[in-house]
């Protein structure tokens, strides 16, 4: 990572710590049912906020060290060198993830979850780098079945299974 790159995270592990503290106080409000189990019912959003709170300290100490590491002196050899960015412009990346959102949402209804996250899977695969090859779509199909099992089986959250299923 270059050097620039740590003021980016230093801000973004600072902004999902506040979201995170925010997060726990609102849940708070949350009222238990006579109904609840041994974890209640603000259980999950707790664990979630601690998790999320996690990854802004994770990405804290990643600015503090990344930080530490170009103030010291880097071999020749391995400096980075002018356009060794993404190649893929920052807006229309980002504007190529929130199709695949609107193109999921609406399938879903129609096609069903299952086969519209394999497809997410594998379109956002695909439009990351990864060759159209089996294993791509071995790997989408098997991330949908993933979170399929999480989400229906695990957890029991209703998904949609479209008009063709």
């Amino acid at each position: 990572m270059s050097g620039r790159t740590a003021p980016k995270d230093l801000a973004g592990g600072l902004v999902v710590l506040a979201i995170a503290i925010l997060y726990y106080l609102g849940i708070g409000d949350i009222a238990e049912s006579s109904l609840a189990d041994d974890v209640g019912a603000g259980g999950l959003p707790r664990i979630l906020a601690f998790v999320l709170a996690g990854f802004g300290v994770v990405l804290v100490v990643r600015a503090i060290i990344e930080g530490a590491l170009a103030r010291t002196p880097t071999p020749a050899a391995i400096v980075a060198q002018p356009g060794d960015d993404d190649p893929i412009a920052p807006l229309p990346r980002a504007l190529g993830f929130l199709g695949f959102g609107a193109a999921y949402v609406v399938l879903v209804p129609i096609i069903g979850y299952l086969p519209a996250i394999a497809l997410l899977i594998g379109a956002i695969a695909l439009f990351e780098g990864a060759a159209a090859n089996w294993k791509t779509a071995l790997i989408a199909i098997g991330g949908a079945v993933g979170y399929w099992a999480i989400f229906v089986k695990l957890l029991g959250v209703h998904q949609p299974s479209g008009w063709f299923f």
